[in-house]
């Protein structure tokens, strides 16, 4: 059994910008107004829940506020270099500076959406607590309407 939370539907959702390094199209600074998506699996508690929606949905707002109306970093990026005051990237010769408080850090090589799915998951997995009638977490983000990546954890 799971339950399921739409990004779209319970606004849940955050505009980024981001940039591929070395990608050819995607490399370019550019965003997208992302939406983020749960299905939790596991049997019902002694109340009749897996989680109650609301623990969830607010759970996934703050992860979601925390990304909103910033630049997201791939901070274990080679061409991405960090002062106490900036972040810079470097490649392909063109140099971003932008300023260390306008910048979410994902501990990735890139800032693609599956990368992002990922790190959600993981800040979740951080803020929840876990039950033991929880068996496993998706999380899905979009990169607008129709496309988007799922990641799953297994729980215990």
């Amino acid at each position: 059994m799971y339950l399921e939370v739409d990004g779209w539907r319970n606004n849940i959702q955050f505009s980024a910008a981001h940039l591929i390094i070395g990608h050819k199209k995607c490399g370019r600074l550019h965003g997208h107004t992302y939406a983020v998506h749960t299905k939790i699996y596991g049997d019902r508690d002694i109340d009749g829940f897996i989680i109650d929606f609301s623990t969830i949905k607010t759970i996934l707002k703050e992860i979601a506020n925390e990304l909103d109306h910033k630049i997201l970093i791939p901070e274990k990026n080679r061409f991405v270099e960090r002062t106490e005051n900036e972040i810079k990237i470097l490649f392909d010769n063109k140099t971003y500076i932008f300023p260390r408080e306008d910048c979410a850090l994902i501990p990735f090589k890139s800032s693609t959406v599956e990368n992002l799915a990922e790190h959600i998951l993981n800040q979740l997995i951080k803020k929840i607590i876990l039950s033991k009638n929880i068996k496993k977490i998706e999380i899905g983000v979009d990169e607008g309407f129709g496309q988007g990546a799922k990641v799953e954890k297994t729980i215990g």
